[in-house]
């Protein structure tokens, strides 16, 4: 007769399958120990409101996630999608159609004094698009490194290019994505990330700052003296003098904010708009100085760990981290809002998930 372990024994045997493969499983991330400030919730200048409930949207040609939009001489919108996709729209028109494939993903995009269009393409590096669509890749490496996450760009008033290398660990193509391989670097928090500079009169791509956690959006102040870069799980902006005695240095100009900074775009009469994906995860906050126990809950499935979650959030700045305005909608009608473009009577306002492209009227909203 063929005798069975006891009930009480396979539980034990099952059990301690569990404690090992929650301590032991390997997992791509190797988490740093850090003091995540004390949440502020929205309070304050991030008090709750329904600003961008209703918002009026407009059709991306069947794509989705219109991470990025940014705006011609003209008036035209141009937009990047998770497919790979720039579309264009014009002022009057009622939906976006096709324009280019980069054959990556396209992030950030910004516009040079030459009116071509310049991408960070989080699979491929920097590229220059030119108004009849050809395409070519500017820098791919920086500092002898290859660039595995380019994210936010933008154009300075003396044609030097800014750009953020997000992470040079976790690569978005081979983490499955650029949403995946976000989720990795923030997980870990291990400074991998880079702000870069690409010179078009030499070709040549420099290595400003190292050791950021997750830099993404980038704008330059319209005189060029300096420029802001989200710096997204550190939850802040920051400021790099580009022109006088501070030259070369950083600060913190906003700290501590509600949620987590995504694309970061020069606006008017003096604006910087960033957008906030996703609010504060509590979990992760709590986790900060415990790297093993983040470890064990990379483990865990996928729909156990911290994510982002459905909350439209954009926020505008001045130059010196003073709030401007800061637009919700808690209900996430238009979720996981990654930036604004702006343009004399409306916010353009995009998104990592949404199938539309969304558009809210700044009379709307006294601005």
């Amino acid at each position: 007769m063929v005798k069975y372990p006891s009930v009480g024994k396979v539980a034990l045997y099952i059990s301690l399958s569990l404690v090992c493969y929650l301590l032991l499983w390997p997992v791509a991330v190797d988490p740093v120990a850090w003091e995540a400030p004390q949440n502020p919730g929205f309070r304050g200048a991030f008090a709750v409101n329904h600003h961008l409930a209703g918002l009026e949207t407009f059709a991306i040609d069947g794509r989705h996630g219109p991470e990025a939009v940014v705006l011609d001489a003209g008036g035209v919108a141009y937009i990047s999608t998770h497919e790979g996709w720039l579309l264009r729209k014009r002022p009057d028109q009622q939906a976006a159609e096709p324009w280019l494939n980069t054959g990556g993903r396209p992030l950030g995009m910004a516009f040079d004094a030459g009116g071509n269009l310049i991408v960070a393409d989080a699979f491929i590096g920097l590229l220059l698009i030119t108004p009849d669509g050809s395409q070519r890749l500017l820098a791919d490496t920086a500092g002898g490194i290859a660039i595995r996450y380019a994210n936010g760009v933008a154009v300075a008033p003396d044609g030097n290019i800014y750009f953020s290398d997000s992470s040079t660990k976790f690569a978005a193509k081979a983490m499955g994505g650029t949403y995946e391989a976000s989720l990795l670097d923030i997980m870990e928090h291990g400074g991998h990330g880079r702000l870069l500079v690409f010179n078009p009169h030499t070709a040549r791509t420099g290595v400003l700052l190292t050791g950021l956690n997750f830099p993404n959006g980038v704008a330059v102040a319209a005189d060029g003296s300096f420029l802001l870069l989200n710096e997204t799980s550190e939850y802040r902006v920051l400021k790099y003098w580009l022109q006088g005695d501070k030259a070369g240095q950083k600060e913190v100009l906003i700290d501590n904010l509600p949620g987590f900074p995504d694309n970061l775009a020069r606006g008017m009469q003096g604006r910087f708009w960033l957008g906030l994906a996703s609010p504060r995860n509590q979990l992760l906050d709590d986790l900060a100085d415990k790297p093993l126990l983040r470890t064990i809950v990379q483990r865990l499935p996928a729909v156990m760990r911290p994510r982002a979650v459905a909350y439209g959030h954009v926020v505008a700045i001045d130059g010196e981290g003073e709030v401007i305005a800061s637009l919700q909608d808690p209900d996430g009608g238009y979720a996981i809002t990654t930036g604004v473009a702006e343009s004399e009577r409306y916010l353009y306002i995009s998104s990592l998930v949404a199938p539309v492209l969304a558009r809210l009227p700044k009379q709307r909203v006294g601005l």
